[in-house]
């Protein structure tokens, strides 16, 4: 069984087509992590039931730790595969979402990434969107995956197999950039399997304060990924500057009291 792993919060506006793409694929399954929202979100997971099953929590669980709850169910339920995909992506994907999970369920691959800046150079993006990229294409290439380029799961749907789900610890899963560090770590297969730019995933654009912090969060993932794939103490720090962003917004104290009781 295929599950799509779908985090939400406050998605109304986009939910309804994000759930419409994935049930064209062969996903049987979609786990709706919904968390912290106030708007009708449940109410439009609720529609597509039994496809959907939703999973409420009153509280936000912070910036990716959904995945790590949903990839939880999945496998619990016996998951071949589990794709992730952000509830506000509802762009015409369907084809690229039937591509990546080919390169799991077909070609045996353990992870298989978005590249969302296909054909882009440093003089089409932003500063802050370069540095982050730089960022992402240097981890790569320290974990010995030169040919994913700057592909990450922290950007743009992919897709793990059970194999992966086996590997990675559940709580690494939140933490996206230490997860594909750790499947580098452990030889499992990688590549890029679909190429799909930014503006067409469909997700809203954030304003300044929120990139700023997002690039942030992943700026940390990236140093933390990096010491975990040399068994080194995890850190976020380069010289005297953490990298937080959002990532003490992340309840760890939830995930590890679901993934217990569960």
């Amino acid at each position: 069984m295929i599950v799509a792993v779908v985090p939400v919060r406050n998605e109304e506006k986009r939910l309804k087509k994000t759930f419409k793409t994935l049930l064209s694929t062969p996903v049987k399954l979609i786990v709706a992590v919904i968390n912290g929202s106030t708007d009708n979100s449940l109410l439009i997971a609720q529609q597509f039931q039994p496809r959907v099953l939703p999973i409420y929590f009153d509280e936000p669980l912070g910036i990716d730790v959904p995945r790590a709850i949903g990839a939880k169910i999945a496998t619990d339920r016996g998951a071949k595969a589990v794709l992730f995909i952000d509830g506000d992506m509802d762009g015409d994907i369907g084809k690229d979402l039937c591509q990546l999970l080919n390169q799991v369920i077909s070609c045996h691959h353990d992870i298989s990434l978005t590249n969302c800046y296909p054909g882009l150079v440093s003089e089409d993006l932003s500063l802050l969107a370069a540095h982050l990229l730089k960022e992402r294409r240097q981890l790569n290439q320290k974990i010995g995956l030169q040919s994913i380029g700057a592909a990450s799961p922290c950007h743009g749907p992919h897709i793990v197999s059970r194999r992966f789900l086996d590997a990675i610890p559940l709580q690494d899963i939140a933490i996206p950039p230490v997860s594909l560090a750790l499947a580098a770590k452990n030889r499992l297969r990688v590549n890029v399997g679909a190429n799909v730019s930014h503006k067409d995933l469909g997700s809203p654009e954030k304003d300044q304060q929120h990139s700023q912090l997002i690039a942030e969060t992943i700026i940390g993932d990236c140093i933390e990924a990096l010491h975990a794939f040399r068994d080194e103490k995890r850190i976020r720090l380069r010289g005297q500057y953490e990298y937080n962003g959002y990532h003490s917004q992340r309840r760890w104290d939830i995930l590890d009291k679901f993934i217990r009781n569960k």
